[in-house]
């Protein structure tokens, strides 16, 4: 049986913008989501390798009781020291970007998508077809993620200032979907570029 490749949806957008309940709304939907996230957790799991080089590169502070790695405190660890989040990269990095690459391979339906938060700085949309940006407007982007992450005002400021700007992204986008209104406003452009998708000639 003739096998025709996946067209890659890569999804990305700034941080608090509704890339989490995109993927969603595509799983439901019964598309293949490749989600950057998800991998990362996985490869720092017990046993696993760079779960190891963590270890013996940062301490063992930042294991729990039950063994596994403490992510706020990583976070907090590398969010300080740029060389820290340099050295963590370098371990981390590598086996994601393998682990994506494995899961798109087996990637079978019309479309997947690809959702990377840092698919732009890190140059990984050269794995896909197209960019589709969720994007949001500044003062909605600040509020959300202050309610959600109950981060500090200044931290959230230096997390956006650590994404690549928005109008940067915008113009790097084939897609955009603008989530600064409801949630149903939202799901109806969803709606429609998943219609949008399924029409998209075969690779």
């Amino acid at each position: 049986m003739h096998y025709v490749p996946t067209i890659i949806i890569g999804l990305t957008g700034g941080i608090a913008c509704g890339k989490t309940t995109a993927s969603d709304f595509f799983a439901d939907k019964g598309i293949e989501i490749v989600d950057a996230d998800l991998v990362a957790r996985e490869v720092v799991e017990p046993g696993q390798p760079a779960l190891k080089k963590i270890i013996e590169m940062f301490g063992i502070s930042l294991i729990q009781a039950d063994g596994t790695l403490d992510r706020q405190k990583m976070r907090d660890l590398v969010f300080a020291d740029a060389d820290k989040r340099t050295k963590l990269e370098s371990i981390l990095h590598p086996l994601i970007r393998k682990r994506m690459a494995e899961q798109l391979a087996l990637c079978r339906g019309h479309y997947a998508i690809y959702s990377v938060p840092l698919l732009l700085e890190s140059g990984l949309d050269k794995q896909a077809d197209r960019v589709l940006v969720i994007d949001v407007a500044p003062d909605v982007q600040m509020r959300r993620l202050l309610s959600r992450d109950q981060t500090t005002l200044d931290q959230a400021q230096a997390i956006i200032d650590a994404q690549l700007p928005r109008e940067k992204r915008n113009l790097a986008a084939d897609d955009i979907i603008e989530n600064s209104g409801t949630l149903e406003q939202f799901i109806d452009q969803l709606e429609a570029i998943h219609g949008y998708y399924l029409t998209l000639p075969p690779k």
